[in-house]
């Protein structure tokens, strides 16, 4: 059991019966004296795909799923499923393309660190390594002395994501991207 506090991304849990992967979480502080913090979350059902909200007080208990966590790194993609293998057993595991959403932009060949969420022995998500390392592939030239200013441009990384890149960067140049907020965070 786990507090509805204690919620984040990417968590497996029951709701009204259903196995669901926590997409988001909303926290509204409400301004009234006495009045309790709530979590307006946001699953996505296992089973069915259906999206689900539910709204938890900060001690609302919530049944936590029965979930494996496995070290996979991803492999190949075959008409809209993305291929992991397991790094320890090289079992594979295929997820859709509708399951992964987001995370798509951080998918490369070969990436490590990746770990696959099992719900008896089938797979139903991944959680993405904190930041990965990607290859600027557009961006306007580098402007002389933007190192000294706090400005940014536009820049494509190798995925297809755009990015927020410090002036300065150029394009063919690797940068750390955070898988969380998809943001820029240095040079790799």
């Amino acid at each position: 059991m786990i507090k509805g506090a204690d919620l984040k991304k990417g968590m497996a849990v029951n709701v009204s019966g259903q196995l669901c992967l926590v997409r988001d979480i909303e926290v509204k502080s409400p301004s009234a004296r006495g009045a309790s913090t709530l979590y307006k979350v946001k699953f996505a059902s296992v089973q069915t795909g259906q999206k689900v909200e539910v709204t938890y007080k900060g001690d609302d208990i919530v049944e936590e799923a029965n979930l494996v966590k496995r070290p996979v790194q991803f492999s190949y993609i075959e008409d809209t499923t993305y291929y992991f293998m397991d790094t320890e057993n090289y079992e594979q595991y295929g997820l859709d393309r509708e399951v992964l959403e987001n995370q798509l932009w951080y998918l490369t060949e070969s990436l490590e660190g990746i770990v696959a969420l099992l719900v008896d022995g089938v797979i139903i998500g991944i959680e993405l390594p904190s930041s990965v390392a990607l290859e600027i592939m557009e961006t306007a030239p580098a402007i002389k002395g933007a190192s000294v200013t706090g400005r940014t441009k536009t820049a494509v990384v190798s995925t297809g994501l755009e990015v927020q890149v410090p002036e300065y960067l150029v394009t063919g140049e690797h940068i750390k991207i955070n898988t969380t907020s998809g943001k820029y965070m240095s040079r790799a």
